[in-house]
């Protein structure tokens, strides 16, 4: 057997050293330690003699070699290693330990140049072959070629067992060399690679030897994650410090902060698959993951950002697929941020339409052109635009002209103020009238029947010309001819409505004396009384502010 290049544990093995095999007795195993020491250093050649001669020692280095494998066979593998590594570590028909060594001595001999994907799988190869050694077949094979060599029998496991215990390790020491002379990133690609794999992505068992790798691998990047995650910590405290002044201020720091986590998680990685396919969990990573998540609900709840924790929560499912406690979380949230958003874009369209539906626009005067408008930024009238929610009171109506009985047109009146200040618009083309009050009713009354109903369930009471109502009653007057009249409360089941001659009238079902009325054109906001009353009977309600509930 050639001893030209010791470039591997299998070169250095005493069995190589002195080229004998094992099953060659003890006399041939001190004549070649003879003949060797011509030609190499005598102390290793003495000592390779006596690995070979003691039981004890003997032991150790026939399961550091190809146990169970023919002598010719062997001389070939560790030639073939020498000349190609990658032919011999794929070599197939060889006992598992003896795989198991060649794969160990080929680890020293991958050359950088190797695709990733190459390297991972060969060592998830590797991996699954120290997975498959079993002490029985060892025994088997190292007592076959004792029975050859005359040496004395290995009596059960036991010893088997605790010599594999060493060899397991010098196979983690193996990768791990070979992983440190890699550069940092193809060193985290390959992890990641082979780990991935070697799980399924994390759905199933990997074999001991990875788990050991993966453990090595993290104790060795700890320093690199916690100073990643305490950037990751102080970004999202910049992040909730700028969320109150809006997106735009948050969205910059939202990209450093992707950055960071994303140069964090191809790191962590390996760890991450591997711990979901023991069925634990990485506290750092959770730790990390729940502080982010955190910062997306915080932008959510607190800031109303849907863009921004939407953002955030899909860079965390992807981030944190592998740790299923923070993924069903992260799924939940993100079901909850989709039922948000579709109320958002329900509300924008709603806010769209009714954006079209107050909008109106017309120039009013025969000769000398006013612009009348009403938009979301206010009504607009002679040059001034007044904005919708200060205004506080509206009213209008139209009178009929007529020439000695013969009707000729209409006069339109439209009138609408704040709490100081009000304007009024005569009109006599309808269709600016039905037009402006259309949008004005959607623009501005609405909203004032609204904060009516809200005032009335408080308690407090409106008055519209000889009419005053409360939530559960309305107070009328008892018109006399030859008496005072006086006031009548009346609950709202006790009375009817009609309209005469410009007015909004309320009067008791069973008493034409008892009635209130309110103009139209004149009374302010005598529109919306009457939507709200009007609205109130037809659910059969007993109180005004029950009209807006279900």
């Amino acid at each position: 057997m050639s001893t030209n290049t010791y470039e591997t544990p299998l070169h250095s093995s005493p069995f190589c050293v002195l080229g004998v095999t094992t099953r060659d007795d003890r006399r041939k195993i001190v004549e070649m330690a003879e003949e060797r020491s011509l030609q190499l250093d005598s102390d290793i050649c003495q000592k390779a003699r006596s690995d070979l001669t003691n039981p004890k020692a003997r032991l150790a280095a026939e399961m550091a070699w190809m146990p169970g494998v023919a002598p010719k066979i062997a001389e070939n593998v560790v030639r073939t290693l020498s000349a190609n590594s990658r032919v011999a570590r794929s070599a197939q028909g060889l006992p598992a330990l003896a795989r198991a060594n060649v794969m160990a001595a080929a680890c020293e001999l991958v050359a950088d140049s190797e695709p990733v994907s190459s390297v991972a799988g060969f060592i998830q190869d590797f991996a699954e072959i120290v997975e498959s050694i079993d002490p029985e077949d060892v025994l088997r094979d190292v007592n076959e070629d004792r029975g050859v060599s005359g040496f004395p029998q290995v009596q059960g496991t036991e010893v088997i067992e605790e010599v594999l215990s060493e060899r397991r390790k010098s196979y983690r020491t193996a990768l791990k060399d070979l992983l440190d002379t890699m550069e940092p990133a193809r060193l985290i690609e390959t992890m990641a690679q082979v780990v991935r794999q070697a799980t399924d992505d994390g759905k199933k068992h990997a074999p001991i030897l990875l788990d050991d790798l993966v453990d090595s691998y993290e104790v060795e990047t700890q320093g690199f994650l916690q100073k990643e995650a305490e950037n990751i910590s102080t970004l999202i405290g910049q992040a909730r410090e700028a969320a109150p002044r809006g997106d735009q201020t948050v969205d910059p720091i939202l990209d450093r902060l992707e950055k960071v986590a994303r140069n964090w998680h191809r790191v962590a990685l390996p760890i991450l698959i591997s711990a979901k396919s023991r069925g634990t969990t990485n506290r750092q990573s959770r730790d990390t993951a729940y502080e982010l998540r955190g910062l997306s609900l915080a932008l959510n709840n607190d800031h109303g950002m849907i863009d921004l924790a939407d953002r955030l929560n899909r860079l965390l499912r992807e981030l944190f697929a592998e740790l299923p406690d923070v993924a069903e979380k992260l799924g939940e949230d993100a079901h909850a941020l989709q039922g948000l958003r579709s109320q958002a874009d329900e509300r924008a369209r709603n806010n769209e339409k009714w954006e079209r539906e107050i909008t109106f626009r017309a120039e009013v005067g025969l000769v000398f052109k006013e612009e009348l408008a009403i938009s979301p930024q206010g009504v607009r009238w002679r040059g001034q635009t007044v904005p919708l929610d200060s205004i506080t009171r509206v009213r209008w109506g139209g009178v009929r002209r007529s020439i000695n009985g013969v009707p000729t047109g209409t006069d339109y009146t439209i009138a609408f103020g704040d709490n100081r200040s009000q304007q009024s618009i005569g009109l006599r083309k309808e269709a600016i009238y039905t037009g402006f009050t259309g949008a004005l009713w959607r623009a501005v009354c609405i909203r004032l029947l609204f904060e009516m109903v809200a005032a009335l369930e408080k308690g407090q009471s409106f008055s519209f010309g000889d009419i005053t109502i409360q939530d559960d009653a309305v107070t009328l007057t008892r018109h006399r001819t030859f008496a005072a009249n006086e006031q009548v409360r009346l609950g709202w089941n006790d009375v009817r409505v009609w309209t005469h001659d410009g007015n909004f009238v309320i009067g008791k079902k069973d008493d034409k004396k008892v009635y209130g009325s309110a103009s139209y054109i004149n009374g302010w906001n005598t529109h919306v009384l009457e939507h709200l009353v009007r609205g109130g009977f037809k659910k059969g309600i007993r109180k005004l502010s029950d009209y807006l509930k279900d």
